[in-house]
């Protein structure tokens, strides 16, 4: 699991981005889509149109970061354009089921101890 600071929030950009946009375009988009700072110190992902690509974008006080990810099977799970009004907040453990491509919004518990010991 991934573990974020204190007080870091993830944000997801809903809807679908244009994957050929850098970290200067997508800081953009941060600004004028989403209304919030791109150099806040929070994460900010985006996923293309065939939903196999994602790219995170992040202030790390001294300059932007872009982590990207793509996968070989499978999309990652995303919300529609329509949903919470443009973005939705994940906590650190959505944040890792998501870049495992595990569905974050419902994960399955595969095992659990029937008792103690």
């Amino acid at each position: 699991m991934m573990l974020l600071p204190a007080g870091m929030k993830v944000h997801l950009a809903a809807g679908v981005t244009d994957m050929r946009k850098g970290m200067d375009g997508l800081a953009m988009l941060v600004e004028r889509v989403l209304r919030d700072d791109p150099f806040s110190g929070h994460l900010f992902a985006f996923r293309g149109r065939k939903a196999n690509l994602i790219k995170i974008l992040f202030w790390d006080g001294n300059g932007l970061c872009l982590f990207t990810k793509r996968l070989d099977q499978g999309s990652f799970i995303w919300p529609q354009a329509n949903d919470r009004g443009g973005q939705v907040v994940l906590s650190s453990a959505q944040l890792s089921m998501l870049i495992e491509g595990i569905d974050w919004r419902a994960p399955e518990r595969v095992w659990r101890p029937v008792a103690a010991g």
